[in-house]
Formats: structure tokens, C-alpha cells, sequence
């Protein structure tokens, strides 16, 4: 059973419309007894990966970045399941959620079996009708390829079309989409 997950929030409004399914959902998490802690990546230090592959070396002490990664990557490794949530920007992630992606790379060098099982939720909302037209599809294909080939068990993904802050609430059917896959993530 998830006893702790780690929210990670990939937009740049703190009450956007990703956020917003996020907390959704972290309530439905909440619902099934996990403790939540959130990591708001936009105005984190974090560089984008620059190829030195000091975290792939045998004996590694992992990335040699030294930013606020540092400090994320015990988080992610202390957390039962990750909730993901970024809007598209451009028919893709956010640059704030696609630099965290990136960066992982190092993660297995903290803890090797890292990812392996790793309960992991994703919540995207885009400002078009539809999630091919968006680009939505485009975010969801990453995250099901990066988590297939990690091994983490992808346990679910929510998305909605929201253009202004906080109208994904109108939507009544993704928000219930969004609390049942948080307790889904915890549950199984």
C-alpha cells in the first residue's frame, strides 16, 4: 500500500489548471490514508542535463549538477508514487516538467532499483479542443514510453481542455477522473 507521495507541478501558475487536477488527485490519495508532500518546479535552479554522464559512471555519486535537483532526487526516491502534472505548452510538456524529465536520467545513480514499481499518476490539461490537436498526445506518449522502459507502473492518466486558470473545474467528469486515480494510486 503508497504510504507517501511526491506531487510534482510543472506549470508555471501555482493555481493553473494542472494544479488544479493534481490536488484533485492528491485528495483522492488523501482519501486512502497517503501523506502528500508537492514540489513546485517553476522557479526551482534546475539545469538542463549537459551529456557529462558523471551519473552513469560505475561508483557514481550522481549528478554533477549541483542545483535544486539535489534536493528532489531523495524525494523522489523516498516517495511510494509521483503524481506528474504539467500543461501543454506547444504540443508538448512544459519546459519545467520536460528539464525534470530530463534530469531523472541521474536518479538511478542515488538508488539503482530506483524506478522499478515506482507508482506514477500523470495530469495534463491543454488549451485546445482536443488532446491530438493540442499536443497532448505528444506528453502522453513520452511518459508512457519513459516509465514503460524505466519499469514503473504507470498507474493512470488524466487530462482536460482548460484555457484560463481554474475553468478544468467546470469539467465535472475529469475532476472525478482525477480524485479516483488518486485513490487508485494508493490502493493497488
Amino acid at each position: 500500500m503508497v504510504k507517501k507521495v511526491l506531487v510534482i507541478l510543472g506549470s508555471p501558475r501555482r493555481k493553473g489548471n494542472s494544479a488544479i487536477l493534481a490536488e484533485q488527485i492528491t485528495k483522492g490519495a488523501k482519501s486512502g490514508n497517503a501523506k502528500v508532500e508537492t514540489v513546485y518546479l517553476h522557479g526551482k535552479n534546475i539545469a538542463p542535463c549537459k551529456a557529462c554522464f558523471a551519473c552513469q559512471k560505475k561508483n557514481s555519486k550522481g549528478c554533477s549538477i549541483q542545483d535544486d535537483m539535489q534536493d528532489i532526487y531523495p524525494q523522489l526516491i523516498e516517495a511510494d508514487a509521483w503524481v506528474i502534472a504539467s500543461p501543454i505548452y506547444w504540443f508538448t510538456m512544459s519546459a519545467q516538467t520536460k528539464i525534470f524529465m530530463d534530469r531523472c536520467f541521474a536518479l538511478p545513480a542515488y538508488q539503482s532499483d530506483c524506478f522499478k514499481g515506482k507508482r506514477i499518476a500523470i495530469a495534463m490539461t491543454y488549451g485546445d479542443e482536443a488532446p491530438f490537436s493540442s499536443g497532448c498526445v505528444n506528453a502522453l506518449r513520452t511518459f508512457q514510453d519513459a516509465f514503460r522502459y524505466t519499469e514503473s507502473n504507470l498507474v493512470g492518466m488524466v487530462y482536460g481542455s482548460a484555457m484560463d486558470a481554474g475553468q478544468i473545474k467546470l469539467n465535472e467528469k475529469v475532476m472525478q477522473e482525477a480524485f479516483d486515480l488518486g485513490k487508485k494510486l494508493v490502493s493497488e
